[in-house]
């Protein structure tokens, strides 16, 4: 569900059938895609019960109570409808912007927003799923949250550690654990889904871009599944301390964040650019939005030069009209010289005749 960027509830509608009933309109925007699903009040209640049974907890943010609305005014005042509206929109939010997990990954939430089920392995008993080609960067990107948890996880464990709280870092530590093997499996659903893909007429430059996508994040969790075992085994046993494991855990703390820089993306054909640490923690909508950013800026540059330019040939062509009058008044000086320099030596002609 971190693929899932926001949630809205931005209107509702009368329904006749079965009978007359309010639905609402959910707008789901994810990394790469968005869509609508249409929910009444009673599957919001439906969710709420079953969440707080898997959870054992309800969601943070309270589902808009029954006893407010009158059973047979809440399909009929705007202002009831309205405020029902806002607070089931709060809800939703409230379970997406969670900072636990446990609500927004269960069955019951995915089903009732419509996110696709078993992307974790696969459907009708071991099938790989059918990706397209914008759900499989939707799972990619996922994947890369997820990862990102796991080393949130991490370094959770290690400022535990540092307090010397050896047993809530444990905790962090199996949490880490369980995120990676999940992260695991998955990737290999992913690349079974690049490879139907490519049957399916993927072009061979984006179908090897995407294998490197793959295999970058295989080496990622090759590296995370190190730091943790090291952990588990130095650090973790009672009583004693992560200082022993520190120098190894720093050793691949630095060979984790090299791996990107090491191993050049390919997110464009072409010649492959080189990762970034502006590039790294972004995923394809930030990556689009910060080069539609450098773009603009480049265009602005651009025309500033242009005007520059523009400028610079003004004065290029002023220049030359005023090098260009210079010669011609240094001609007709020249031809002036040349013409009192004849009557000057016809004056001297004259002179020596008559002495």
């Amino acid at each position: 569900m971190t693929a899932i960027q926001a949630v809205f509830i931005r209107g509702y509608e009368e329904r006749a059938k079965p009978k007359p009933h309010t639905v609402y309109r959910i707008d789901i925007q994810a990394h790469v895609r968005s869509w609508q699903m249409w929910r009444r009040y009673s599957e919001f209640d439906d969710l709420h019960t079953e969440l707080t049974k898997a959870a054992g907890a309800p969601p943070p943010a309270a589902l808009p109570p029954k006893h407010k609305f009158a059973l047979l005014r809440s399909h009929s005042d705007a202002k009831i409808l309205e405020e029902r509206r806002a607070g089931l929109e709060v809800y939703l939010r409230s379970i997406v912007s969670a900072r636990e997990e446990v609500w927004r990954e269960t069955f019951a939430f995915k089903d009732f927003l419509g996110v696709p089920i078993g992307r974790q392995g696969g459907v009708d008993g071991g099938a790989p799923l059918q990706f397209t080609s914008t759900t499989w960067l939707d799972e990619h990107a996922e994947l890369q949250a997820r990862l990102r948890d796991v080393w949130a996880d991490i370094n959770k464990r290690d400022a535990l550690s540092d307090r010397g709280d050896v047993s809530a870092a444990h905790k962090s530590n199996v949490a880490a654990k369980s995120k990676l093997a999940g992260v695991l499996a998955r990737i290999g659903t992913l690349g079974k889904g690049l490879q139907e893909l490519g049957i399916g007429g993927m072009s061979e430059g984006e179908l090897q871009r995407r294998t490197d996508m793959v295999a970058r994040l295989q080496d990622d969790c090759e590296k995370l599944s190190r730091v943790v075992s090291i952990a588990r085994q130095a650090g973790m046993r009672p009583g004693a301390s992560l200082s022993a494991a520190m120098p190894a855990l720093e050793s691949d703390r630095e060979a984790l964040l090299g791996s990107a820089a090491s191993k050049p993306a390919r997110r464009v054909f072409g010649a492959p650019p080189k990762e970034t640490e502006a590039t790294r923690p972004l995923d394809n909508v930030g990556l689009v939005t910060m080069q539609q950013t450098q773009i603009q800026q480049q265009d602005n540059q651009l025309s500033q030069l242009t005007t520059i330019l523009q400028r610079q040939r003004q004065l290029g062509e002023a220049i030359g009209s005023e090098i260009a009058l210079q010669i011609e008044m240094i001609d007709d000086i020249s031809n002036e010289v040349d013409r009192v320099g004849g009557k000057l030596h016809t004056a001297s002609k004259q002179m020596n005749k008559l002495s």
